[in-house]
């Protein structure tokens, strides 16, 4: 959610956002006169509510010196005056629930609109589409496979031939999009899980469990049920949620508290089981484990200043860059323009990994700046001094298995089938060097 003053004071700024993200601009018109309609039913409201304090300051003194009427005649003039009052009041008190009704109509309206507004893009994010993203920096060299004298195979073919990726029984189980990771294909999560967490650690994030299940609040809050809702799996009869990412756990953790400024910034390291429904996804990438329907992932999640976010915005992804690196991929930094930022984020950085047998870099990882736009939906605030202000969320993916082990399992394959296992990731293997074909 944005700030309301700006809607006050430059909602051009709203409005070029609005363009920069290719959504409704006359949504800005809209909450223009929705809050203009606000402000003036919670002014009514008020003004009648002090013509109502005034008036049982009034009644209170009268109905004291009615007690102490000395005689008829003055006590009868006293009751007189309070009677009238009295009638004032309940007209009165009519009009304040009307105006009060007016008020949380009126709020509601401007506040479901306020909730269909994306986060203000930066003005360094690229503007476009999908295809519109700006190359920031690309690291490592693709391998020549020709040179090495044989052709690369896929991730799926290469994790058949170590008996550890097997989507057939999980098809047959699940459905598609569904998938086991066997023998030394959960060997290696559990090995990606361990140097990410003692990454995480090392950089002093703090470890979580978090949930997969929240309530709509928790969803709402950190901006999932926008654009983002079809690819969100909701359990009906409970009325909650399956997360997409931890950063809907870690987002709401802090949700309705005040953080002192000293406190900051609070950086935590989520493990999850995540579930998407690939609503849109029809027919692409239907081969292996680059887009299914539940998986697992190490996510970060910073609060922090307003004033800080951008610093840390870059640290996130040098710790992601640090990870990338450490697994010996080859791999790009985007900037992902505007039009793709998810209605959250103000800026995103993605890191592609190249994929041999794709001829391309696929995303493995991002971190988005959502600046307070999720802290002010769901009411975390920070105490500096005697100020007391909305701070500021960060998210930073470190690991998202499926798709690292597929860049790991195509870039460090060999030709007899065997892959090479990243110097990184053997502490957590038992010093294991290589995966070697199943007979």
């Amino acid at each position: 959610m944005i700030d309301p003053q700006i809607l006050r004071a430059d909602p051009e700024r709203i409005r070029e956002s609005q363009r920069r993200r290719r959504e409704n601009v006359e949504l800005v018109d809209f909450l223009v006169a929705a809050d203009v309609t606000k402000r003036a039913a919670q002014q009514e409201f008020e003004d009648l509510r002090g013509r109502q304090n005034t008036l049982s300051k009034q009644i209170g003194p009268l109905q004291g010196a009615l007690k102490k009427a000395p005689d008829a005649a003055t006590k009868a003039e006293v009751q007189t005056r309070v009677d009238a009052l009295l009638v004032d009041a309940g007209v009165l008190a009519e009009q304040v629930r009307t105006a009060e009704a007016n008020f949380n109509a009126a709020s509601a309206a401007a506040d479901l609109l306020l909730l269909q507004l994306g986060n203000l893009v930066n003005l360094d994010s690229p503007v476009g589409g999908e295809a519109d993203f700006k190359i920031l920096e690309q690291v490592g060299t693709p391998r020549d496979f020709a040179a090495e004298g044989f052709e690369p195979k896929d991730h799926l073919d290469i994790g058949e031939l170590l008996g550890a990726i097997d989507t057939g029984r999980g098809a047959k189980v699940s459905g598609a999009r569904f998938f086991y990771l066997v023998g030394v294909g959960a060997q290696l999560e559990f090995a990606l899980l361990n140097l990410a967490m003692a990454q995480a650690m090392g950089n002093g994030l703090i470890p979580v469990i978090t949930p997969t299940m929240v309530l709509p609040s928790a969803m709402e809050g950190t901006g999932f049920l926008g654009q983002a809702a079809e690819n969100v799996y909701r359990i009906e009869s409970d009325d909650m949620y399956l997360v997409g990412t931890s950063e809907v756990a870690l987002a709401a953790f802090h949700g309705d508290e005040i953080i002192d400024a000293y406190q900051l910034p609070l950086r935590y390291a989520g493990w999850s089981t995540c579930f998407r429904r690939e609503a849109g996804s029809y027919g692409t990438d239907t081969r292996g484990i680059i887009r299914v329907h539940q998986f697992d992932k190490v996510e970060m999640f910073v609060f922090t200043t307003p004033e800080d976010a951008e610093a840390e915005h870059q640290r996130l992804l040098q710790w992601e860059k640090d990870f990338m690196d450490a697994l010996e991929i080859p791999y790009r930094v985007i900037d992902v323009a505007t039009g793709d930022l998810g209605s959250s984020a103000a800026r995103k950085f993605d890191i592609e990994a190249w994929i041999p047998t794709q001829g391309t870099y696929r995303e493995v990882t991002s971190t988005s700046n959502t600046t307070e736009f999720q802290a002010r939906r769901l009411k975390i605030r920070m105490r500096d001094g005697k100020e007391v202000r909305p701070l500021a969320t960060l998210n930073g993916t470190l690991c998202a298995m499926p798709r690292v082990i597929v860049a790991i399992l195509e870039n460090h394959q060999q030709a007899d089938g065997s892959v090479r296992i990243p110097a990184a990731l053997q502490p957590f293997l038992a010093g294991q060097q290589v995966f070697t074909p199943k007979a």
